[in-house]
């Protein structure tokens, strides 16, 4: 018995309560279009407030854009076993909730039960954690999951490449971050250096 086709790349994206639902949905909008890739969904009931405050998105709309979708509360699902194969899990954003559910190995609901797996089976994880300013708890939170082998990565804007939008601003980060996993994009300029002087 031959089993299915598994996809060259396969990542887990959850979307929390913090604002910045843009990033989770670009990324979603990126690596669906991405060739040999399947996404695996997660979305807080507070990410879906956010979806629709932010972008005035729903639920169904965003979930679309996943190849897989699982329920939070579904800690039983394919993505809670170390058995099931990723490249790794991006949850964008990240709120500080979560952040400290992770940093702390609560596995509280399947978004950091996926994180937890992912990090105990040293795979990549990247929260794209949005607060400011940080308090201590947050800045704690972020030395634990860093000494455990995460990625603390928040949406600070670049501006050498001289964005013109909001967009091409998000555009930079995602890119950034895509680039961790290894996923080909051209979302924005590389770095060639410094312009020089005529």
């Amino acid at each position: 018995m031959t089993s299915p086709a598994t996809p060259e790349k396969r990542l887990i994206v959850a979307i929390t309560g913090a604002t910045g639902a843009i990033y989770g949905v670009r990324l979603l909008q990126v690596l669906r279009e991405t060739p040999g890739m399947q996404v695996h969904l997660l979305i807080s009931e507070a990410g879906v407030l956010n979806l629709h405050q932010e972008l005035d998105m729903g639920r169904k709309e965003v979930e679309a854009l996943a190849h897989v979708v699982h329920n939070v509360r579904d800690v039983g699902a394919s993505i809670a076993s170390g058995s099931f194969q990723s490249d790794g899990m991006i949850v964008a954003p990240c709120s500080m909730k979560t952040l400290a559910s992770v940093a702390h190995g609560l596995s509280d609901n399947l978004i950091t039960r996926a994180a937890d797996v992912v990090l105990k089976e040293r795979r990549r994880l990247v929260l794209m954690v949005r607060e400011t300013p940080f308090n201590l708890a947050h800045l704690r939170n972020m030395t634990a999951v860093t000494e455990m082998g995460g990625v603390i990565f928040p949406p600070l804007p670049g501006f050498y490449h001289r964005p013109q939008s909001i967009a091409e601003m998000v555009d930079h980060t995602v890119g950034r971050v895509l680039d961790l996993f290894n996923v080909p994009h051209a979302l924005t300029p590389r770095w060639s250096g410094m312009k020089q002087d005529d």
